[in-house]
């Protein structure tokens, strides 16, 4: 089964996700998309290493996903990628839109033939107003798309905001 979990900043998104790797039963691989590169993000990183169980692998892999993801998919294995709109920065930050086309189009073309559970978490950042510089606003626009082409392909979309999932395509959680 492929799912999307969608929120904001601190909505529970990651903790939903984690939540439903474990549920799945199956081995879990943790693909994590994010490059600390400042303090900050390190602490963010290092609360998602403490809330993870430490059987779970750990694969980092800021650009090649769709490889990374072809490669560990397995009928026994669950596969938890947090987090997508991060991985879309990284490429967006390469400045290289070949690359960033080729990237996405490898993602959606490998999504629908990947077996075992797939779980994708990315964060819904189209809900405020128009952001005013034009690499913002590219992200957003670059997000809003891929959330759209991958919730095509998706079995299960939920949003979570503050902490509560709300099912928008698929089996209720």
């Amino acid at each position: 089964m492929l799912n999307l979990i969608l929120g904001g900043a601190r909505s529970g998104k990651s903790r939903l996700a984690e939540q439903l790797a474990v549920q799945s039963g199956l081995a879990v691989t943790y693909i994590a998309t994010s490059e600390p590169l400042d303090g900050e993000m390190n602490a963010r990183v290092q609360l998602h290493r403490e809330r993870r169980p430490p059987e779970w692998a750990l694969i980092e892999e800021p650009l090649e996903l769709a490889r990374v993801l072809r490669a560990n998919a397995s009928a026994e294995r669950c596969l938890l990628v947090d987090c997508l709109t991060l991985w879309l920065t990284n490429l967006l930050m390469l400045d290289n839109p070949e690359r960033l086309a080729a990237e996405r189009t490898a993602l959606l073309d490998c999504l629908a033939q990947l077996p075992g559970e797939i779980i994708v978490v990315s964060n819904e950042t189209g809900l405020g107003v128009v952001p005013m510089g034009e690499l913002t606003r590219r992200y957003v626009d670059e997000a809003g798309w891929l959330h759209q082409a991958i919730a095509e392909r998706c079995q299960r979309v939920v949003l979570t905001v503050a902490g509560l999932p709300l099912t928008l395509k698929g089996p209720a959680l």
